[in-house]
């Protein structure tokens, strides 16, 4: 029996080991990371074979143990699809970042590897929500490229170039990531001896290549180099200025002197002939719940600018 008490994988369905693994690999460390990883492994077996006996025999155990999960931990991640996709993006793009650190610091070795790989698959997976935005699959791409890359030009006695390679367009250099013989191998993922691998202030920030989290950008999937993920994982965007803050809880409250008229925020009128539909209505709460999200890791500037965006989505139909 395999990880998670499943059958052997069925020999077809080799190129889904690695999630399995991934998966097996945060058991303890991240369940919601865990499940997903199980969840994308199925849907893709399911696209390769389900057909043969062994499969099929396969599929049904893989079910029935995500089932028994959902049954078992108690995690709205796990629950909520939006709430599960926020911590998933967080996660992988923690992964990626630390890995894209240590790529442009120069320090090449083979967790820098694992964790470029690892960020990859889990980019991977979050097709279980939906078609990736253009910002998560140019990174997803990136991350294959450079495992394969840095794999390499190690296995060769080369060194390698940091960050993107190539013109404007970030030349990959025709590297095939599925025959570079990278595998997520051992107990890390690349950065097991670093707790918070987020990057420190402005260390995100690309040159070249198409790979680049713009700081105006208005994907909510990609973080900016100062306001997203300051020193830990999640995503997001802006907040404007007149954006309520957070009460200073360290100071005595001032009763008699309460707050100026002046400072108080008013959210801005609709804008004449705003008709709003199901699809905005079901956008403004997924940003509401991002938002949410990006609380439970004390990100105030994330939960602001997605709360911003749902409220601008609200009163002028668009996010920005």
């Amino acid at each position: 029996m395999s990880g998670a008490g499943l059958p052997p994988l069925p020999q077809q369905l080799k190129q889904i080991q690695h999630y399995l693994k991934t998966a097996t690999e945060h058991d303890k460390r991240d369940p919601v990371v865990s499940y997903y990883c199980r969840l994308y492994a199925l849907q893709s077996g399911m696209e390769i074979d389900k057909k043969s006996p062994e499969c099929r025999m396969f599929y049904v155990a893989l079910m029935d143990y995500l089932e028994k999960v959902k049954k078992e931990v108690n995690n709205e991640a796990i629950h909520n699809e939006v709430v599960g996709q926020a911590h998933m993006e967080s996660y992988a793009l923690k992964v990626f970042l630390y890995a894209d650190n240590e790529d442009r610091a120069s320090r090449f070795n083979k967790n820098v590897v694992k964790s470029f790989y690892t960020a990859g698959m889990l980019f991977d997976t979050l097709s279980v929500f939906g078609e990736l935005s253009e910002d998560i699959e140019k990174n997803r791409k990136y991350a294959k490229w450079k495992a394969a890359y840095i794999h390499r030009c190690l296995k060769n006695g080369e060194t390698p170039e940091p960050g993107p390679l190539g013109g404007e367009d970030g030349e990959e250099g025709g590297f095939n990531f599925g025959d570079s013989g990278v595998e997520a191998s051992g107990g890390a993922i690349g950065f097991e001896q670093h707790q918070n691998p987020g990057p420190s202030s402005g260390g995100y920030i690309p040159q070249t290549g198409p790979y680049i989290p713009s700081p105006t950008g208005s994907n909510h999937n990609l973080p900016t180099p100062n306001s997203h993920i300051p020193g830990g994982p999640p995503i997001g965007a802006h907040a404007p200025p007149t954006t309520p803050q957070e009460p200073n809880h360290g100071a005595k409250a001032l009763p008699s002197q309460p707050l100026p008229a002046a400072t108080a925020w008013k959210p801005p009128k609709p804008t004449g002939g705003v008709q709003l539909g199901t699809q905005e209505y079901q956008r403004a709460m997924k940003l509401c719940k991002f938002a949410s999200s990006a609380l439970q890791y004390e990100d105030a500037n994330t939960a602001i600018d997605n709360l911003t965006k749902a409220l601008n989505l609200l009163t002028t139909g668009k996010e920005t």
